[in-house]
């Protein structure tokens, strides 16, 4: 069977575990040649040994030049690009007052910066693409409080935002969409979890709010992401789609 994504060359950040992994896992099965981008060294050049036609490229994705040099290895060692999926994330959890400003600036920087700085390098080899795409992962935080998270459900926001304005600027040539997960089973969601009383409770009741009553797997993303990258999806942008098991409607 014709691999969905054969000769076309992405950017995937945080790809180093949870949802950015299962993602770049997808996508190299699917045939198509990676830019990994992720802070852990040792999972990422593991990662991108598993994969054919992978590269992984260590730095911090809120900071403008490491956006830049992925867009540059991604032209060098490939000669065009073709999409960019945004994971990578923190949490910066704390109340508002509680909350230090550094940890506020650094949760909206990795979260909502880093968007815009490698849209913003990725775009003018994204316009000249046949199948210009940029894929966010955002977060149900978009659309729901949480406690001790106003860094997040404001940076997940400001991502669902940001996404519908570059769907509107820059198409038709590329799409931009954005996945909203919900309770999905990473590290992650178990640090999030931290800001309540009892986490290993937090989880469960996450779990059973949900319509489904299960928590999502990584891999329940990453076959949204695929869809959302490929020709499948080819009449979708400046959408925020949730995958969250139906707890919005709980």
């Amino acid at each position: 069977m014709m691999q969905k994504l054969k000769n076309r060359v992405g950017i995937i950040t945080g790809a180093t575990s949870g949802m950015g992994k299962a993602i770049a896992l997808e996508f190299a099965k699917e045939g198509a040649n990676l830019i990994l981008s992720g802070r852990n060294v040792e999972r990422g050049n593991e990662l991108a040994s598993q994969l054919k036609n992978s590269i992984f490229i260590s730095g911090d994705i809120s900071v403008p030049k490491t956006n830049k040099k992925l867009v540059k290895e991604a032209i060098d060692h490939f000669g065009k690009l073709d999409f960019i999926a945004l994971n990578a994330g923190v949490l910066g959890l704390g109340n508002v007052m509680d909350l230090p400003i550094e940890k506020w600036n650094n949760t909206l920087e990795t979260n909502v910066s880093s968007i815009f700085y490698l849209s913003k390098y990725a775009l003018p080899h994204l316009l000249h693409s046949d199948s210009g795409n940029i894929l966010i992962n955002a977060s149900i935080a978009a659309f729901k409080s949480f406690p001790q998270h106003p860094a997040y459900c404001a940076s997940k926001a400001a991502a669902v935002a940001l996404m519908k304005q570059l769907a509107v600027e820059y198409g038709p040539k590329v799409r931009v969409n954005a996945i909203c997960p919900g309770p999905v089973d990473t590290p992650l969601l178990w640090d999030s979890a931290k800001a309540f009383k009892n986490p290993e409770s937090a989880v469960e009741n996450a779990k059973n709010a949900t319509l489904l009553q299960r928590l999502g797997t990584p891999e329940d993303i990453a076959k949204l992401a695929l869809f959302l990258i490929t020709d499948d999806s080819s009449w979708i942008t400046g959408s925020a789609i949730t995958i969250d098991g139906g707890i919005l409607n709980t």
